[in-house]
């Protein structure tokens, strides 16, 4: 086996880098992931993620835990309600039936980011996940790393796998082809106790998720399974809005002051989101890579998710980033490659190729979103799917 003795460093424990050290450790494989938090619940894990038969649900099957997913995903939780900018329902999905056949290759089953993290983590041996590791550098070693880290620690590496985000600090020493921004600021937020601060919003999104669009302007809101609601705006803005703005968007007041004058043409049932101290806002201008991207395969070194290839928003990318760890898991373990390089090389023409064409459908759905017409346009989109069901 190509990883036979060799000691592999994964940066970065999102689903992508843990269901890679879950495929690894199944075929016993050397294998630690390198995370900078200090602990698994000490950041707040965003939305929920609708798992896709093809992809993420292929992964968590070849890694033997459909199981452990049956037992915490969200029956639901992927019934949508399409609103208009007045909050006025005109397509829901709330009266059918909640998803269970997983076996449905149409089926997108959902699952809250705390618990496919949870699950993925005691899926491994323990002590795989370093805590408290961000990344500062990589110093080449024989025919390995050593990874340094900003606590002043020192580790080494036969094969190192960057799966450190959108924000990667590792992609650099693979390639310098940088990313492109959408034209797209996302402005997040998550609000607690959702039935009691906004109980009309969350009677709304009935457990699931609701789309609202209206002039070129988009806000999503999602239900979690422990009671609070995910709030998005997708808005298109400078890029440097967090700079000339002058608005601190971790600051509640600030971020509703905006919002009433960028959603002047919105009701007042969206206010409902800031009518609470016991939330969060941030600020997430939206990048992607280039579509035609390559590079000269590095021999110990590649890449998997948002680092390798970010695209517009989509709601795809969890998926892309584990169906990337399952492809580059079936090359160094079970092809036939004569070199780790080799199968390197394999790995990311193919992850390159497909992530291409993911690269163009989400950028369509973004600029289908920011139309004049964005409201009709996602109304036919669902119906056109529900049609085809």
């Amino acid at each position: 086996m190509l990883l036979e003795n060799k000691q592999v460093a994964i940066i970065g424990g999102g689903p992508g880098g843990l269901t890679l050290a879950r495929l690894l450790q199944q075929q016993g494989c050397m294998v630690n992931v390198y995370e900078r938090d200090s602990g698994p619940y000490v950041r707040q894990q965003g939305a929920t993620l609708d798992l896709h038969y093809e992809s993420g649900l292929r992964a968590l099957a070849e890694a033997g835990l459909m199981e452990a997913f049956r037992k915490n995903f969200r029956p639901g939780a992927e019934r949508v309600t399409i609103t208009d900018n007045h909050a006025v329902i005109h397509y829901t999905e709330r009266n059918e039936a909640p998803v269970q056949d997983l076996e449905n290759e149409q089926a997108r089953p959902e699952i809250d980011r705390g618990p496919l993290r949870d699950l993925l983590i005691a899926s491994l041996k323990e002590n795989t996940v370093v805590w408290n590791s961000r990344f500062e550098a990589l110093q080449a070693n024989g025919k390995g790393w050593d990874i340094i880290f900003e606590n002043g620690t020192t580790v080494y590496a036969d094969l190192v796998v960057a799966s450190d985000g959108a924000n990667s600090r590792v992609r650099k020493y693979i390639t310098d082809i940088a990313r492109i921004y959408s034209g797209v600021t996302i402005i997040e937020g998550n609000l607690y106790n959702a039935a009691v601060h906004a109980p009309h919003l969350w009677e709304l999104t009935n457990g699931g998720k609701v789309f609202a669009h209206w002039n070129g302007k988009t806000i999503v809101l999602s239900a979690k399974g422990e009671g609070s609601l995910s709030f998005y705006t997708i808005t298109e803005e400078p890029e440097d809005l967090l700079k000339t703005s002058g608005i601190d968007f971790t600051d509640r007041t600030q971020v509703f002051s905006w919002f009433r004058q960028r959603f002047a043409d919105w009701s007042g049932d969206w206010h409902e989101v800031f009518s609470s101290s016991d939330s969060y806002f941030v600020a997430r201008p939206q990048y992607y890579f280039p579509k035609d991207q390559s590079w000269q395969t590095v021999p110990n070194l590649t890449v998997i998710g948002d680092a390798a290839h970010q695209t517009p928003p989509s709601g795809d990318g969890v998926n892309q980033a584990m169906l990337d760890a399952l492809e580059l898991y079936q090359v160094l373990c079970l092809q036939d490659f004569t070199s780790v390089q080799e199968a390197l090389a394999s790995y990311e023409k193919e992850m390159l190729s497909r992530t291409s064409v993911t690269t163009e459908d989400a950028s369509q759905l973004i600029q289908s979103m920011l139309s004049e017409n964005s409201f009709q346009i996602m109304l036919d989109f669902f119906d056109k799917i529900k049609a085809s069901m």
